[in-house]
């Protein structure tokens, strides 16, 4: 029992330095528009590009985990990751910060993936649910500590500081890993005839895999690029809080949400008996979350932390998505389903993250009021998580689904 909690407990530690630094730009905002003078497309660029860095490796990662194994992948991407921590650190323009932000995102995209390629092969279906959901707490737990904590740090270290502190605590989870998790994690076999030597045109044509693209592109991108950056502009341009206050909103946000995924991760396997598959859940949570986040642009000011908080948590079930993906095929093609799917997620999380930059600065320069150009920015993203609801039911109109658990659709492995 020791070595899988081990197993778990290496790629979390990983994962939680992905999710910190995939945040930080949120409590960040105001120290880089002050220093560097960006403004809300620049600010959305900064924190996107990690992203855009992020999503260009998911394909060839995909087939990397599956040929030479997630242990030395993620061992080498980790390197490159405290590489670009440190040129992130000594960089003084805004060009070398966003080509540093960048390769930080190469470096640190392979966290979650190398995580769930294990447990496909380590874990029972209904274990993987659960450590997939912890994950994501731990993700949580990262992006926890991205706010009032990091806020805390600033005066004494500064921002500069930060990113030296991550790359020292990168690398040492880094030689964590490489001590913690075993070489012999099933790696793929020779290519056969059939759907392996296909690679990703059999993954992209997979009816679950087509189902559910658009909702992780926009629904579950969105709820990360809102989380990871604009949750932090809200409060301050919109909400009227003050930096430190902010900050402490961006951390109930996301205390709510470790929360939640930890919550998830013990109900999964519970639901999982009972019939709910993760595409029914996925069907029954979306519309709720959607009509959340029109409350939130609806109500402007007055939807404080605790309403974006609320709308985060009703996304939680989108996270099912990722495993229900990845159990949607065989063993040897699960590293580029996963990658694949990932790479959807983070495109649309970049899109978003300067797409809403865009569209602020658009509407202010038409002579909208900054309450105003927020709002018409989140009910375009709130608009297109209705549509992606609607394709998630079309799609699914004319096939059966399994019942024997999430992420079982019919033909599934």
């Amino acid at each position: 029992m020791t070595r899988p909690i081990l197993l778990f407990l290496a790629f979390a530690f990983g994962y939680f330095f992905s999710a910190l630094l995939r945040a930080v730009t949120a409590t960040l905002a105001p120290q880089f528009s002050a220093e560097l003078g960006l403004g809300a497309a620049d600010l959305g660029l900064l924190a996107g590009v990690f992203f855009a860095g992020f999503a260009s490796t998911q394909l060839p990662l995909g087939a990397a985990l599956d040929r030479i194994g997630p242990k030395r992948v993620l061992v080498f991407m980790m390197g490159v990751a405290v590489l670009a921590c440190s040129a992130f650190a000594m960089a003084q323009s805004f060009e070398a910060l966003l080509v540093a932000r960048a390769l930080m995102g190469v470096g640190l995209s392979a966290g979650l993936m190398a995580a769930l390629t294990s447990f496909r092969h380590a874990y029972s279906p209904e274990v993987q649910l659960r450590a997939s959901s912890w994950m994501l707490m731990t993700g949580s737990l990262g992006m926890l500590m991205s706010t009032v904590p990091v806020h805390a740090l600033l005066p004494l270290v500064g921002w500069r500081g930060l990113f030296w502190l991550s790359a020292a605590g990168i690398a040492a989870c880094a030689a964590f890993i490489w001590w913690v998790v075993p070489s012999d994690i099933r790696q793929e076999p020779p290519a056969t005839p059939g759907p392996a030597r296909q690679g990703y045109a059999h993954i992209f044509r997979h009816p679950t895999f087509l189902r559910l693209a658009p909702m992780g592109f926009w629904h579950y991108g969105g709820l990360v690029a809102v989380q990871a950056l604009w949750a932090g502009p809200w409060f301050s341009q919109v909400t009227g809080l003050d930096a430190a206050a902010s900050a402490r909103g961006l951390f109930w946000v996301n205390l709510a949400m470790l929360v939640s995924f930890a919550s998830l991760g013990a109900l999964v396997p519970r639901l999982s008996a009972r019939g709910w598959s993760a595409e029914r859940l996925i069907r029954w949570a979306s519309p709720i979350s959607t009509a959340l986040l029109f409350t939130v642009v609806a109500l402007g000011p007055a939807a404080g932390p605790p309403m974006v908080a609320l709308w985060c948590v009703s996304c939680v079930l989108l996270s099912l998505s990722q495993p229900a993906v990845g159990q949607a095929f065989e063993a040897r093609l699960v590293g580029r389903a996963l990658s694949a799917f990932n790479l959807l997620i983070f495109l649309g999380v970049f899109s978003a993250q300067w797409g809403l930059g865009l569209i602020i600065d658009a509407l202010l320069a038409q002579g909208w009021s900054k309450v105003g150009a927020f709002q018409g920015a989140f009910g375009v993203l709130a608009t297109g998580c209705a549509l992606c609801y609607l394709w998630f039911l079309w799609a699914g109109s004319g096939r059966a689904h399994s019942a024997a658990g999430p992420g079982q659709p019919k033909g599934a492995e």
